[in-house]
């Protein structure tokens, strides 16, 4: 890509899949026709309960249930969901499979559900490499910018939970 090229489009949107300024930006967000991963924008819900311990375990049900769902149609490498509160972010959800042709059949059927009385809309992105994306700072709890920062505020499932789906699913993808 020529350097020209590159400064049309949007660092944001490929870096993080995802802009501020939508589709008002002034730089270019071309779509990928075919991905390993997709985005469900919007998905995840806080809840707002006073204690973390609630807040924990409803987020563990929600991620148990958004991996279980989205391994059927193949092997993830990566369940990543935001806790911005920033439009273009909140509560989005990237599911990252080991094959495009996996990620396809999740869109597809994805894309004719709901998921707490709500339509989920999916599509491509350009995200494969999450490292770029999260905030580093959210991590060590100092940025600044808050729940209104542009890279991504991530919200984990408790580690016992993740070994177990990723245990299960190693299973159901070697075991005949």
């Amino acid at each position: 890509m020529s350097s020209y090229e590159d400064r049309d489009k949007c660092h944001f949107y490929y870096k993080i899949g995802a802009c501020r300024h939508g589709d008002r930006c002034s730089k270019k967000h071309i779509r990928p026709a075919i991905s390993a991963t997709i985005i469900v924008p919007n998905m995840y819900r806080k809840t707002d309960a006073d204690n973390p311990q609630m807040v924990q375990e409803n987020f563990d049900a929600f991620y148990e249930d958004v991996f279980t769902e989205a391994a059927r149609f193949g092997e993830l490498q990566a369940v990543v969901v935001c806790e911005n509160k920033n439009d273009h972010l909140s509560g989005n959800v990237y599911f990252k499979f080991a094959s495009p042709r996996d990620a396809h059949a999740a869109k597809d059927s994805f894309n004719t559900r709901w998921y707490n009385e709500r339509p989920v809309y999916c599509e491509f992105s350009h995200v494969t490499d999450f490292r770029d994306a999260v905030c580093r700072k959210h991590d060590a709890n100092t940025c600044e910018r808050g729940d209104e920062c542009n890279f991504m505020h991530l919200r984990r499932p408790t580690s016992k939970l993740l070994v177990e789906l990723e245990k299960a699913q190693w299973r159901q993808n070697h075991v005949q």
